[in-house]
């Protein structure tokens, strides 16, 4: 496989553009907007995450010779076409929320202008990385907020692909997880990294007690030892015996946790292990993390759950087109009337209203039928938050949304948001959007 990202779309991208271009439409000013009709079944809120690495994917979007010979043997478009996908690279705008902001239905996360063939040729990777991240992001902070301030690591790279294992680790970081298992996610994205062993490392040894020897020796007696490969109780005192009193932490991966958990803090204060932590994992999710609330747990590690989206794996994001121009260069704002699919069209801004002490409501204002981005609709409503920011100008992505630093900044952002949503937004029972959504 080349690393090209060109080819990691839908046919039909690309026969649009073919078709366009036949007909001389391709070149019409445009705007699309991606946005969430709805929320998934239960969430109250949604996380933006993803715009960092999409950002990154757009500017760098080309068709080399290799895509391009395919295209040409398959016969996908035109010869002409392939002319004009040789010379492709991004020249439009995109405004957006920031990466870490709290979205709701309608939301316009993602605005893209430009013609409507540099436009729609994007739509499947805008929403392949933004339906992915958000999901990820989404679930993984309703994780966060119920594990209470204790930290939680995201370990589910096991259970999804190569390519998706470390954008759900850099989503999960962005929505309030301390670290990931994953060390590409680590040097890619400057996520803290964490991991001792598993059961194959005690399998491995003669003994329990040889295992555990051999990772103090390695590591040292702050480390952690997994416990339960065999029999917990006698593991705890097993691990006491090899490391000491200052041993750092147990691993818990099995068994009624709430239960474990108690006998094991109880084990190990005995033993005079008082400050010695206590790791859980075990096919955690949010509701399960919630129910060891007032249990001694001092860190969570999450896999399956996380990655997939606690079973929401698509935060169910489209990519309309919501505006173009006509043969004499006029605006014409343009939205589909399909039952239950209907759209809102014309270029928007979007504002969150705060009351005196958490979010009221999201308030979208249509602009217009074209662009002209966020500042159109300024504001000296101090209650009225903006939430749109130029994220790509003439095809330049801003550099504080990029890398390493773009993902702290997304990190930070997401915990000042999340601390403007009513408490409701919090509770895991099922419910609609926290907040209301009103377009003006």
């Amino acid at each position: 496989m080349t690393g090209s990202t060109a080819l990691l779309t839908d046919r039909y991208e690309l026969t649009m553009v073919d078709a366009a271009l036949q007909s001389g439409a391709a070149h019409r000013d445009s705007v699309f907007e991606a946005f969430a009709r709805r929320l998934p079944d239960g969430r109250r809120y949604g996380i933006v995450a993803g715009t960092g690495r999409l950002l990154q994917l757009i500017a760098d979007y080309r068709f080399g010779d290799d895509e391009l010979e395919w295209l040409r043997t398959n016969a996908v478009v035109r010869p002409e076409t392939l002319d004009w996908l040789a010379d492709y690279r991004f020249s439009g705008d995109v405004w957006g929320y920031a990466e870490g902001e709290a979205y709701f239905p309608g939301s316009p996360l993602l605005t893209v202008e430009s013609s409507f063939a540099e436009g729609v040729v994007l739509e499947t990777l805008i929403l392949s990385v933004l339906n992915y991240d958000a999901s990820v992001a989404s679930a993984a902070s309703r994780m966060a907020s119920v594990a209470l301030g204790r930290p939680i690591a995201e370990m589910g790279s096991r259970r999804t692909n190569e390519r998706s294992a470390v954008a759900a680790a850099r989503a999960a970081y962005i929505a309030g997880f301390d670290a990931t298992s994953n060390l590409e996610a680590g040097r890619t994205w400057g996520i803290p990294t964490m991991g001792t062993a598993a059961h194959a490392f005690t399998l491995l040894h003669d003994s329990e007690e040889q295992a555990f020897r051999a990772q103090v020796d390695a590591f040292g007696p702050g480390t952690t030892l997994l416990v339960d490969t065999y029999d917990i109780e006698k593991g705890v005192d097993l691990a006491v015996k090899v490391a000491g009193t200052g041993l750092g932490a147990v691993r818990i991966d099995s068994g009624d946790l709430p239960t474990v958990v108690q006998a094991v803090r109880e084990q190990l204060d005995a033993l005079g292990a008082v400050n010695t932590r206590i790791t859980v994992t075990s096919d955690l999710d949010e509701y399960t993390i919630a129910a060891l609330s007032g249990s001694p747990v001092d860190s969570y590690g999450v896999g399956t759950a996380v990655v997939t989206g606690s079973g929401s794996p698509a935060a169910g994001m489209v990519y309309k087109l919501v505006a173009r121009t006509d043969d004499t260069g006029s605006w014409v704002a343009v939205a589909k009337s399909s039952a239950q699919k209907a759209s809102v069209g014309g270029r928007k801004s979007a504002f969150r209203r705060l009351d005196s002490t958490r979010t009221a409501r999201e308030e979208i204002v249509v602009l217009g039928d074209g662009p002209g981005g966020a500042a159109e609709d300024e504001t000296d409503d101090a209650s009225l938050r903006p939430l749109l920011v130029e994220l790509m100008r003439a095809g330049e992505a801003d550099p504080r949304f990029l890398g390493a630093d773009g993902t702290a900044r997304a990190r930070a952002h997401r915990e000042a948001v999340t601390q403007e949503l009513p408490i409701e937004a919090f509770r895991l029972g099922r419910g609609e959007a926290v907040i209301p959504t009103t377009y003006r």
